[in-house]
């Protein structure tokens, strides 16, 4: 049961990534607006795709999990700073919620990808 509900917490963790992947291709005014409102260039958007794209697929296959999810919890803390504005509720729910997505690839990291994965990398438990 443990190894089945790793699995099922990794892919949701994956989708998340890979949402914003498809978002960012699909329709790249919304993160594009909030890059604009913080002087950033709209070409961040392409990294930054390219690594929900990575960050995607690896968790999703159970790749390189620990590192990966490492990195998402960072990418996550640092999007969340483009939502904290403080005259807008729902961007502000937004960055609480990344901060706690941060907290559960924190956990995945911590505790491995489970046995239902790939594993490269590293060990599973």
């Amino acid at each position: 049961m443990d190894d089945g509900l790793a699995l099922i917490g990794r892919l949701l963790l994956a989708s998340l990534m890979l949402a914003g992947t498809v978002q960012k291709i699909t329709d790249p005014s919304g993160a594009g607006a909030l890059l604009t409102l913080a002087n950033l260039p709209l070409w961040l958007l392409w990294p930054a795709g390219i690594f929900t794209t990575i960050a995607g697929v690896g968790l999703a296959l159970g790749i390189y999990t620990r590192p990966l999810a490492i990195a998402a919890a960072g990418y996550c803390i640092v999007t969340s700073t483009f939502h904290i504005l403080m005259d807008d509720p729902w961007q502000m729910t937004i960055a609480f919620k990344n901060w706690t997505i941060a907290g559960g690839y924190l956990v995945l990291a911590a505790h491995g990808p489970g046995r239902l994965a790939l594993s490269m990398g590293r060990a599973t438990s």
